[in-house]
């Protein structure tokens, strides 16, 4: 009877393997026909994109160096070798144990594919019996084509149909490609186990070498996982693995691959796995310090032509900016004046090259650990590249400067700085005992003089003439300048909505207002831009995007596009380059000198630092030629208060009054600290040339003398050009109306309030004095175009123009 069963089992066997055959070559025929005919409906297009042999793949991030920042997939970490980049002695294992005729069919090895289905049939376990060629298809359609569930279940069901498919995409397969290419293929894009596709990543993840180094034994147990990658875990099942390993090594002995002496010697020693999986993070989290830095990188090529699912899947290349020196620089200086276990307080630094045709972002730093513990030294926070803080306080200032440029200042006008000051229409609030109708600002200290040139007053940084600066330009120019400069995400939508307009931005907002504020820094300040404003300026004007990203490259090697925004001149060189030397001051005798006297800077730099009431936060805009920087010591925490320092060392001081942190302080020394040691690797730090048209100003920026005119036809004339005009009478014996003297000439501030000072038209009525034994002594003539108080007869008030006791901030300085 036994005899008889195996003929009739080897009969079965033919006729079910003519039937395959059948099925295969002529899909008319009978229900098989049937069956393959549904599977064709797809053969050809899917034969199509196995062909092309791609696979989703590790992406990996490098710095400027080649070095490695992160790594990054979806659900497959897989890096693809080429054939030789594999030993010899893995696709001789592979081969033993799953196909050991590979060489010798033609994708299908018929007598196995029977023998499966008469098994299967019958009840018994499921079979495979599936060549190389065939799993290389299986495993393709399930881990790249299959996008659903329902692909998924469809790719691995175990019907007629899905195998009749399997054997003609094979087949059509092992045609088109040669034995070398599918096996190189094969072991390219199968399941190891523990995260591991592909046989790279197994041997990094399992022996930390790459995959050309494999040896006989490791080999021999990679090729026994491939049947169950979960079930043959080496951490969880060591002796399944050892087990099956050794029969991989009895097949490579019977098939004469190595002798038998060697089979048993291998099988004697252990498996040699490493003590835990090797590994790598996934995205950012493996980025160290340059975490911060690679989240910026993934969120900028989202926001352009490559998001982050495609990221995942395509092995791309990404080449960064990131100078890995410079980025060490920048993490030691803000830990060194903010650990990062500092409580409320969080310290952040960028830093951009500027250039012509790129600006590369070269570090990205914050106190705070890039990571996810549940601790105050830990956070993922995009803190480096978003709004933070409550504002960069008077660096903002540069933006009202510029703005006065465009309109004719010149940087040698005088801005008048009374210890406060009172505007309506722009804004309420701020000084104490401010009318409810008006905006009040006043000085940081009753230390300022009256008035400073716009060097000396960017390098002092006095509140009430920059105030007074916004009311003259405007808000909405001031506004618009800050964004064109570089920043951007103030006219981002949506950044201020209200109900009525929920796509409102920031700057929306505050022109909607007319803050005047603005020119203060009261906004959350996105630091990234910050330095690139820096980088604008010290590029004569041009703006370029701040990119993490030097190129991206697929798996292919082939260059990818992705949409980077053009540069583009948005101020005229001489007004950036006027305005660069302007800012030159601050670290010689201006807000910052002392943190750069302490690190003992000695670099012609241009900055400006900030602080915002209640000390909440404070910054500071530095840069030169070769290196632009920002950076903001700000409170954290969900509820913000002041920040007090001792000496550089800032901490929260639990309320709003006890603050005393300045831009000047942490936030200049972290600027200083950081690029001292890497500043030279940058080229010669130098000055650009002032443009004499922005030095001396336009006609808007400089008041002609009308002195001798008609008051009416001088006011006309003044008011052509944008000035303010107030008049006052002098008594005087000149022609009536006649302009004896006036509060402003030369340079000034576009719409500056210029007093004149006209004749009444009758001289002084000189009283006779009564009778004395001597005669007095007569008083000196007096010079109708002397200055008030200076021979003449004064306006009320010490200020000029003003009623007494009140600082008129348009008058000359006493």
């Amino acid at each position: 009877m036994t005899a008889v069963r195996a003929l009739v089992k080897m009969l079965g066997v033919c006729v079910l393997a003519g039937v395959l055959v059948a099925g295969v070559l002529f899909p008319a025929v009978g229900g098989l026909g049937l069956l393959s005919n549904q599977a064709s409906a797809t053969v050809d297009s899917v034969s199509s994109e196995i062909g092309t042999g791609l696979v989703p793949q590790t992406t990996v991030m490098l710095d400027k160096n080649g070095g490695t920042i992160a790594t990054l997939w979806g659900d497959q970490r897989r890096t693809v070798v080429t054939g030789d980049q594999i030993s010899t002695a893995m696709k001789a294992a592979i081969v033993s144990i799953e196909d050991k005729r590979f060489y010798e069919h033609a994708g299908v090895d018929y007598r196995g594919t029977a023998r499966a289905f008469l098994s299967n049939a019958s009840g018994n376990a499921t079979q495979g019996a599936s060549t190389l060629t065939q799993q290389y298809v299986k495993n393709y359609l399930l881990l790249v084509l299959a996008t659903t569930d329902a692909e998924r279940r469809q790719a691995t069901e175990t019907t007629p149909a899905r195998k009749l498919r399997e054997i003609r995409i094979a087949l059509a397969v092992d045609k088109e490609l040669g034995k070398d290419e599918i096996l190189t293929r094969y072991l390219n894009l199968v399941p190891f186990g523990n995260g591991a596709y592909g046989i790279q990543a197994a041997a990094q993840t399992y022996f930390g070498i790459n995959a050309v180094d494999l040896t006989v034994p490791q080999s021999a147990m990679l090729a026994g996982m491939v049947q169950s990658s979960s079930a043959l875990n080496p951490y969880t099942n060591v002796q399944g693995v050892t087990d099956r390993r050794n029969t991989v090594l009895d097949t490579m002995r019977d098939n004469a691959i190595i002798t038998a002496s060697d089979a048993d010697t291998l099988k004697a020693t252990p498996l040699g796995v490493l003590a835990d999986p090797g590994s790598p993070t996934n995205g950012c989290l493996g980025a160290g310090d340059s975490g911060f830095f690679c989240d910026y990188a993934l969120s900028y090529l989202n926001g352009l032509n490559l998001k982050k699912a495609d990221l995942g899947r395509g092995g791309y290349v990404i080449r960064t900016t990131l100078d890995p020196v410079v980025q060490a620089s920048v993490k030691s200086a803000v830990n060194v004046d903010v650990p990062a276990d500092r409580p409320n307080v969080a310290n952040v630094m960028d830093v951009v090259q500027p250039g012509q045709d790129k600006h590369r972002v070269v570090a990205m730093a914050s106190s705070r650990t890039y990571g996810f513990t549940a601790n105050t030294a830990q956070t993922v926070q995009p803190m480096t590249y978003t709004p933070v803080g409550d504002g960069a306080g008077s660096v903002f200032k540069v933006f009202t400067t510029a703005a006065a440029m465009e309109q004719g200042m010149g940087t040698n006008a005088v801005l008048q700085t009374p210890n406060r000051i009172e505007v309506k229409g722009f804004g309420v609030g701020g000084a104490e005992g401010c009318p409810a109708d008006s905006y009040c600002v006043q000085n940081y200290n009753g230390n300022y003089k009256p008035s400073y040139s716009i060097t000396d007053a960017l390098a002092q940084s006095p509140n009430t003439g920059f105030v007074d600066l916004i009311t003259k330009v405007g808000v909405t120019p001031t506004v618009d300048m800050a964004v064109k400069l570089g920043m951007r995400s103030l006219a981002t939508p949506a950044s201020a909505p209200i109900e009525a307009n929920p796509q409102r931005s920031v700057a929306d907002k505050v022109k909607a207002e007319n803050s005047a504020s603005f020119t203060l820094g009261v906004n959350q300040v996105n630091m990234v831009e910050l330095s690139n404003v820096g980088a604008t300026l010290a590029s004569s004007g041009m703006w370029c995007p701040p990119s993490p990203i030097e190129s991206v490259t697929e798996s292919t090697g082939a260059p990818v596009d992705i949409g980077e925004q053009a540069c583009a001149q948005v101020v005229a060189p001489g007004l950036a380059n006027t305005l660069t030397v302007a800012l030159s001051q601050d670290d010689v005798n201006g807000t910052s000198a002392n943190a750069a006297r302490q690190v003992g800077w000695g670099y012609p730099t241009s900055g400006k630092t900030g602080t915002t009431n209640g000390y909440k936060s404070a910054a500071f805009l530095g840069f030169t030629n070769t290196l632009a920087g920002a950076n903001i010591v700000f409170d954290d925490s969900p509820a913000p208060k002041g920040i007090r320092v001792a000496g550089f060392s800032p901490s929260s001081c639990g309320n709003l009054e006890c603050g005393n942190i300045t831009g000047g302080t942490t936030p200049a020394h972290t600027f200083y600290t950081a690029l001292k040691p890497v500043i030279d690797a940058y080229g010669p730090v130098a000055l650009p040339p002032t443009d004499p048209a922005f030095v001396n100003g336009s006609s808007t920026g400089n008041v002609p003398s009308v002195v001798g005119q008609d008051v009416t036809e001088a006011t006309a004339a003044l008011q052509a050009l944008k000035f303010q005009v107030r008049q006052s009478t002098v008594t005087s014996g000149a022609a009536r109306g006649t302009v004896l003297r006036q509060s402003v000439t030369g340079a000034s501030v576009p719409g500056a309030t210029v007093t004149l000072y006209a004749s009444s038209g009758r001289s002084p009525v000189v009283q006779n004095p009564a009778p004395t034994a001597d005669p007095p002594v007569q008083p000196a003539p007096v010079d109708p175009n002397a200055p008030p108080g200076q021979g003449g007869d004064a306006p009320p008030g010490p200020g000029g123009a003003g009623p007494p006791g009140q600082q008129n901030p348009n008058a000359p300085p006493a």
